[in-house]
This record gives C-alpha cells, structure tokens and sequence, in this order.
C-alpha cells in the first residue's frame, strides 16, 4: 500500500480498525511466549571441551566469562582478524544490546560479546564506538568454528559447514549468531540454545520501532541493509564496508 493513496478515516473508523489488530497482536504476543517457552525447554547439549579467549584482563576460560552468574549469552560479532573494523549489522545490534548488559546481570544473567579479531582491535573498536560490555577474542580457539558462526575458506571452497542448521555458510568467513549456556551449580557447562540469521532480529529493538513507523523498512531500493552504517559513519561519504578492505573470501552476504 501506498503513502500516496492511503485511506484516510473517521476516528471511529480507525478505533475498530485499531481493535481488529489489536486482537491478532494478542495472539500472536501469546503464541511468542508459548515459543520462549519451547527455547527453554529444549534438551542441553554437555559442553566438554576447553576454550580459551584472549581478553584485555588476560586469557579467560569459558567458565569464566559467566562471572558470579549461571548463565551465558554470547553474542558471536562478525570481525574477521582481517578487518580494521567490525561488521555494520553486529554493531547495529550490539547498539541495542550495550545499554542492556546491566539489566541482564541482576536476572542472574552473563552477556559477552565474542569475535575472531584479536583484542587490540576489539578494544580500539569499542572505544571508538562508545560501548561497554565486555568483549573478547577467540582467535586462538575453536569456539566459533564450533558453534558454526566462522568457517575456513577451505569450506567455503568445498561448500562445506552449515549455518542456521541447514544452509551453507556462503562467501563469508564469519557470520552472526547468538548462543546460550548454563553452569550447574557443580561448574558443569551446558549449551542450551542458538539462532542465527533472522533469528536475531528479535534483538533488534530498533527494527521494532521501524517496523511500526509509516514507511516501514523500505529497505526494497537499497538492497536489504544497504542503508545501514556504523553509527558514527553516517555523514562519511568515503565509506568503506569492512569486508571490502582486504581482498578474499569475505564477500557480503545477507542470512535470511
């Protein structure tokens, strides 16, 4: 439908207009609770090998980056060790989580952000963008390999690795996704749940508030996200995305 020639009605008109949806919203706010809860009572998945994370404070086990709490979300940022700068999607979405970490802590609840770039880069990054959650680097381990967010060109190459469980990783090396764990009170490790690709725009608050303006995304003229950028890029007409920095196999790509 049109800006252009968008009915225009009574009030009255609106209001059972307004109710009708109101009505649909209701039921689908309860059938996303009936599927929170189907998150939450999936089987876990014993978690038995040792990773090691490069941070700022000094190497980190995976034990430890739940602090004092049992749980664990990780968000796997998309920064090639290639890269001076990470990817314009992770840090849209890292802009809504930043100023939730703290709320998330006092539900008994860890958020660490992880990526491939060695620290140095992650903490120039950061300070360039004005974050504060805590960031570090597997660079050094097996972690994001493991849980399918970063694949080796060899892969690529061969059509080989999976991302969102079924499709392949496509011309990327690295590529976003969210994961979940638990530690029993025992210290054992559990990984409890991921998603990827549009899974994550639930954890797009912004998105929210677009999707419910007149225009919408109207993202249809400039190729998906290709309106998006670093949030303190915007007036930069120089612009370079990270993966065309360095030449290889970090095309963009588009999860859908």
């Amino acid at each position: 439908m049109s800006l252009a020639d968008h009915p225009v009605v009574s009030r009255e008109q609106w209001l059972q207009a307004r109710l009708a949806l109101l009505a649909e919203q209701k039921a689908f706010t309860r059938q996303r609770d009936a599927l929170a809860a189907k998150v939450r009572d999936l089987p876990w998945v014993r978690v038995e090998k040792s990773y090691t994370f490069d941070s700022p404070s000094g190497k980190k086990s995976l034990a430890d980056l739940f602090g004092p709490r049992s749980q664990l979300i990780v968000y796997h940022f998309m920064f090639d060790p290639t890269w001076s700068q990470g990817c314009m999607g992770c840090s849209f979405l890292a802009d809504n989580y930043n100023g939730i970490v703290v709320h998330l802590a006092h539900r008994d609840i860890s958020f660490v952000t992880v990526s491939k770039a060695p620290p140095d880069k992650l903490e120039a990054f950061r300070k360039r963008m004005g974050w504060s959650f805590p960031w570090v680097s597997a660079a050094n381990t097996d972690f994001s390999h493991d849980y399918n967010v970063s694949f080796t060109d060899q892969e690529i190459l061969a059509g080989e690795g999976k991302y969102n469980y079924s499709e392949k990783p496509g011309p990327m090396r690295e590529l976003p996704g969210v994961s979940v764990f638990y530690k029993n009170p025992r210290g054992e490790i559990f990984h409890t749940y991921s998603t990827f690709a549009r899974g994550l725009e639930d954890f797009l608050t912004a998105y929210r508030y677009i999707d419910i303006a007149p225009k919408g995304r109207d993202e249809e003229q400039v190729g998906g996200m290709g309106w998006l950028r670093h949030h303190d890029r915007y007036e930069d007409t120089n612009f370079v995305v990270p993966w065309a920095e360095k030449p290889g196999i970090t095309a963009p790509i588009i999860p859908k």
